[in-house]
Formats: C-alpha cells, structure tokens, sequence
C-alpha cells in the first residue's frame, strides 16, 4: 500500500491518459485501451497502472485511459472487467484481495477468476516487513518467537482488518512459527501502525511503503521481510528465511487481466507492452522506490501463480478460520 501523500506525489507526474503516437499497433484496434483499477485514485494500483500506462500506451501507439471502479474489495472493478467486451480495449490491474482471497471468503462471487477472466502479466509484488513495538526488547524473529512461546497468548498483532493481506501474514506467521498471538484487526493499517507506535499492541506485518519511513526513522525495529529476496530499498533487513522462520512468504500482489475470450493476438499485443514497461528503467526505479519488486512473465506462468497463491491462502483460511465482517 502506498500512502495518499506518496500516491499524490507520483500522480503528479502520472496523468491520467498515456498518449502515443496516432498510428495503431498493427492488428489492434485503433482506439484508446482502457484500465480499470478497482480501488480509489491515489492509491496504490491506480498509482502502479498510471506509472505503467506512460510506457504502454508508447508501446500501443494508443492512449492508456485508466478507470477507478472502486469498491468490495477491488470485487467492483474487478467484475466490470470480467463483463466488458472482450475485444482487447479493457484491461484490469487486479491484486491478491479480489483475485484469490475474497473468493475463498465470500458465499457468493460475480464472477470466477479462472473463467471469466484472461491472464496477461504478473506486474507487481509488494511483501511485508515484520515489525514490533520498541517496547518488547526484541530484535530478532528468534528472539520474537522465543518470547511469544515464554508467554503464550499475550502478544498482539494488528492488521488492516479481517480477512485483509495483513491479517492473513498474520496468521501465516503465527501457523509457520507455532506460536500464539492474538489478532486485533483495525480499519486500515494506518490505525494499527498508530497503535504499534503507541505500544498497545506488540507487532504488525506491513506493506512496505506503509511502514517504511518508520523503519528508516529508527521509531520501529524491523525484524524481517516476507520475501524470497531482501529489498533493494531496505538491503539490511533479512528475509523470514534467512531469520530463521521457513515458508513465510507473503505479498500484496498485483497483476493485468483482459475479459475472457479476448483473441489471444490481443492479449500477445497487451503483454508485449506491459513486459516493456516493467522493464523500463523509471518504471523500474518508480516501483523498486515503494518497496515493490518486479515481476513479470507470460500469460500462462501467471494462470499458474494465481492457482499456487489460491491454494496456499484457501489453506491459511481454513486453518486459522478466518471469516469476513
């Protein structure tokens, strides 16, 4: 998650509306391609698509027009997408929520990711730094865990609210350690932060821009990322691997979809101009600066990763028996 001041930073140097030259990519259609964006301006998917439309619609020698249909979750935007014609002019920037969370939690869904939507890149992820109150002494995740085993069922975690990425790093971290904490969800992650600065409660797993000028100000020891690799932003904190805690992988995860059925001439088009602008330097750099880390990959090796994070989070639901508000 980025915050409103940094998404209003990097909107000023985003329009809405990524204009290319007039003559259309052979075998595309000649009109603007529109990006739903499921949540509100200014945060972070609209500030990741906007970043991104700069390069693709140079690519796609048309306009990139990003759309915010914010709402449940990203469920709104998500299902306006699955229902647009499926001609290659829309596109949706989906994360982890709506994608393979909120269906494994809902009784019922608008639509179904696996058939009602067409894979075209994996664009973003974006993990979590393990973070705790200054006032529990520690500053290791062995020390952390050693503590929370001494004392079982007194320390506190916070998160975004139930069901939210954070609440399930959460209790990932809770089931891959064995330990007993106690979950106190919070309207967002900015309230719980408050509250870890304050000390009412003992630890909370952060998206990294949400935490990360606290990590750099000294205010909150960061004990570990939630990654496979440590960041270039952040190149002393180390992975829950390398501090010891295996299999604690977690991320806010960001990816393009079309509608299904579109043509798969089309969809070739629309990935040959996402994996360019991922590799564009500034993109690079613009995204790499908010503590995400780069994906990419074809249509299918995305199919493949959503159906991997879908069962490794449907198993930390059931587990932890986590239900929606």
């Amino acid at each position: 998650m980025l915050t409103r001041r940094q998404g209003l930073a990097l909107l000023a140097a985003a329009p809405a509306v990524a204009a290319g030259p007039a003559l259309a990519q052979p075998g595309f259609p000649d009109q603007p391609v529109r990006m739903i964006v499921p949540f509100a301006a200014g945060g972070p998917a609209d500030i990741i698509a906007r970043i991104m439309g700069q390069v693709m619609g140079r690519e796609l020698r048309q306009p990139i027009v990003v759309d915010s249909r914010s709402g449940a979750g990203g469920m709104v935007g998500v299902e306006a997408a699955a229902r647009s014609r499926p001609d290659g002019l829309t596109t949706v920037l989906a994360s982890t929520g709506a994608l393979v969370v909120l269906p494994q939690l809902m009784p019922r869904m608008a639509y179904d990711v696996g058939k009602d939507l067409a894979p075209i890149t994996h664009v973003l992820s974006v993990p979590q730094i393990l973070v705790v109150s200054p006032k529990l002494g520690v500053r290791s995740v062995a020390e952390l865990v050693a503590l929370a085993k001494r004392q079982p069922g007194k320390l506190t975690y916070g998160s975004a609210g139930n069901g939210s990425s954070l609440h399930l790093a959460g209790e990932l971290f809770r089931l891959r350690t064995g330990i007993d904490i106690i979950h106190v969800p919070y309207r967002g992650a900015a309230p719980a932060v408050t509250d870890l600065l304050g000390g009412t409660i003992d630890m909370i797993l952060a998206d990294v821009p949400v935490i990360i000028s606290h990590i750099r100000g000294g205010a909150l020891p960061a004990l570990a990322v939630t990654a496979d690799q440590r960041l270039s932003s952040l190149p002393d904190i180390p992975t829950m691997a390398e501090a010891g805690a295996r299999d604690v992988i977690s991320e806010t995860w960001y990816a393009l979809f079309a509608p299904a059925g579109t043509p798969p001439e089309r969809i070739a088009v629309l990935h040959r101009a996402a994996v360019t602008a991922l590799a564009d330097p500034d993109t690079r750099r613009s995204l790499a600066d908010q503590g995400g880390i780069i994906a990419g990959g074809t249509p299918e090796q995305l199919a493949a990763f959503v159906r991997s994070e879908t069962s490794k989070w449907g198993e930390i639901i059931r587990l932890a028996d986590i239900k929606i508000d």
